[in-house]
């Protein structure tokens, strides 16, 4: 694996070429905009310093970035492409055949979708056993999931080795086991994502209040624990299980405008069972040990990112008002010179 194709080099496309650049990977581009190339190197030109701090493998250039001029040039020496388009369904069908028919015929075809089934997607590839949905979070070279799944066409080798390359080229990955609307984590983050409309609509919260609501209390936690970790947690020494049979009944609240499931018996065995899973033998004292420690870790990083950023805005708004002086300085001298002229 050395070299990645990139159909697509708007946000989210423009975001992977940076990211398999930043990995060590070669990058042939395509995208049809007359103006493309110079949006994408930009784009890299702007991640890079962000992706440097972050660490950069061993070789990793920036010119190792070639825009091609056509889609066929651009995937023909590829040993995986990304397709990044626009969400357009009937533009992803054709595109996808036009890839599948010029990429060679090994390798394997990823899609950023954000929300079609790949089911969807390669009706009219003629060999769609290959292609895949590999959907990254944005920016995609900074957040790290990406959520693989096939569809109907798609065979199983595909999935398995798509996840792995994700994987060896830095990400964590979701190989999901069915295709589901949204995935996974759009479906979460729509949910909360609705229910801030529904208060804001009817008064009952700012969106000033909503991002603090979540930035200061659930996302903190939520950048290390997912809700599944974090209300076992809140079961205390009866973890997951005694949640759900104390707050089980809350679930009829009125707290959000979402339709909660019905808690059945096998509902909750199964949340039970899975959460322990995810808890890999971890007490609750060692997990409690582990959020705290990661809490602390993240509000330290913040704090110290904020108090950068503070002493880079005060360092601006000196170097403003040494110039505005400067600049009063000078007209100064020029209106006296003009009265020494007069006179």
């Amino acid at each position: 694996m050395r070299t990645v194709a990139c159909v697509g080099a708007g946000v989210i496309g423009g975001g992977w070429v940076a990211h398999f650049l930043a990995r060590g990977y070669r990058v042939t581009a395509w995208d049809p905009a007359p103006d493309a190339e110079r949006r994408l190197r930009d784009l890299v030109d702007s991640a890079w310093p962000a992706l440097t701090r972050l660490g950069l493998a061993e070789g990793a250039s920036t010119a190792d970035l070639t825009v091609a001029p056509t889609l066929a040039e651009a995937v023909a020496g590829a040993d995986f492409v990304q397709e990044s388009a626009p969400e357009r369904l009937e533009l992803k069908v054709d595109l996808l055949a036009e890839i599948d028919a010029a990429a060679p015929a090994h390798v394997v075809v990823g899609s950023s979708t954000s929300g079609y089934s790949m089911s969807e997607m390669q009706v009219r590839a003629a060999r769609p056993g290959r292609l895949v949905v590999g959907h990254p979070f944005n920016p995609p070279y900074l957040v790290p999931l990406v959520e693989v799944v096939g569809g109907a066409a798609t065979d199983a080798w595909a999935v398995e080795w798509a996840s792995e390359f994700y994987r060896a080229a830095g990400k964590s990955v979701i190989t999901m086991d069915r295709e589901l609307p949204g995935f996974i984590g759009n479906r979460i983050q729509e949910a909360a994502w609705r229910e801030a409309l529904h208060m804001v609509a009817n008064g009952e919260a700012t969106a000033e209040q909503i991002d603090l609501a979540m930035t200061a209390g659930p996302g903190l936690r939520w950048a290390f624990f997912g809700p599944c970790l974090t209300f076992h947690l809140a079961g205390g020494e009866g973890g997951m299980a005694h949640m759900l049979d104390h707050f089980g009944p809350s679930l009829k609240s009125p707290w959000t405008r979402l339709e909660s499931p019905e808690l059945t018996p096998e509902l909750r065995d199964a949340m039970v069972r899975e959460t322990d899973e995810v808890a890999a033998g971890r007490s609750n004292a060692e997990l409690i040990a582990q959020r705290d420690r990661r809490l602390i870790a993240v509000m330290r990083a913040l704090a110290e990112v904020e108090a950068e950023e503070a002493a880079e805005a005060a360092e601006a708004r000196e170097a403003e008002g040494r110039s505005a002086e400067a600049r009063a300085v000078g007209g100064d001298r020029e209106d006296r010179a003009a009265a020494q002229v007069r006179a």
